[in-house]
């Protein structure tokens, strides 16, 4: 593989001993907000240190899918979610399927998956992470588990703006209230879905997105794989409808991104 180029795996058992060393972290990474790019950073930084690959693993799903039985409107399709991860300096991309095996999965049983197949050498965590089943793997218990097992954990301080920490959760909520300003202050940059051109300037999202209040939005629209943004007018509808106006000229299912230029 190229220098640099970042490697996709489907899944932990999918690892192999040339994927190590990894530094890795845990998360869904849902938006890749101003918070995940602040644990990314220090990601990259801890796996320099340690001659590491900087790693994530993140899930095929909302894990809220399987524990709460629906999952939340995604800030982020996964192709950007991988393009972004990769922007920020990481290297290796583990999308694990979660299911309800993996929930009833053991924090030490999910991290020797990882260790029987390629070197680990340490975990990134924030203080109130925790993973496996029940959520017993917190910093403490992965700490424990690291001095036996030869890895390093690392806690990263807690991420705040103006005292308070970021979260998807209130990304969704700054979306669906319409304060796309404070969704892209959260965020770093605009918000933007991305989906498929369909007739009459329709755009087809494959999964549930984050949408604001129906109405109309100033936008730009970039087309897969081609470098001149073009500005329009997104409709978002009663029953989360989607229309780009003017249409484009793109092809039907062409991939798009479109971003809200309010805020």
């Amino acid at each position: 593989m190229p220098e640099g180029a970042v490697s996709v795996i489907a899944g932990v058992d999918g690892l192999e001993a040339g994927d190590g060393p990894l530094f890795a972290v845990i998360g869904v990474f849902d938006g890749i907000h101003l918070g995940h790019q602040y644990l990314l950073r220090h990601l990259v930084s801890e796996a320099r240190t340690r001659g590491a690959r900087p790693s994530v693993i993140t899930f095929d799903s909302h894990p809220d899918e399987v524990i709460v039985g629906a999952a939340p409107p995604l800030l982020l399709d996964p192709q950007e979610r991988i393009r972004l991860l990769e922007a920020a300096g990481v290297e290796v991309i583990v999308v694990q399927h979660f299911d309800a095996a993996l929930r009833m999965t053991e924090y030490d049983e999910f991290l020797h998956r990882i260790t029987a197949r390629t070197r680990l050498a340490g975990l990134l965590m924030t203080p109130d992470a925790a993973f496996g089943h029940d959520r017993r793997g917190t910093p403490d218990a992965v700490a424990e588990l690291g001095r036996t097992d030869g890895f390093d954990l690392v806690v990263a301080p807690p991420f705040a703006i103006a005292g308070r920490s970021v979260r998807s959760s209130d990304v969704r909520s700054a979306i669906a209230s319409g304060d796309l300003g404070l969704a892209a202050e959260l965020l770093g940059r605009p918000y933007a879905i991305v989906g498929r051109a369909g007739a009459n300037g329709f755009l087809q999202c494959p999964m549930p997105v984050a949408l604001p209040p129906a109405g109309s939005y100033r936008a730009v629209v970039e087309s897969h794989g081609v470098s001149e943004a073009r500005r329009a007018t997104l409709d978002v509808g009663v029953g989360a409808s989607l229309r780009v106006q003017p249409p484009g000229s793109e092809p039907g299912g062409t991939r798009i991104q479109v971003a809200f230029e309010d805020g």
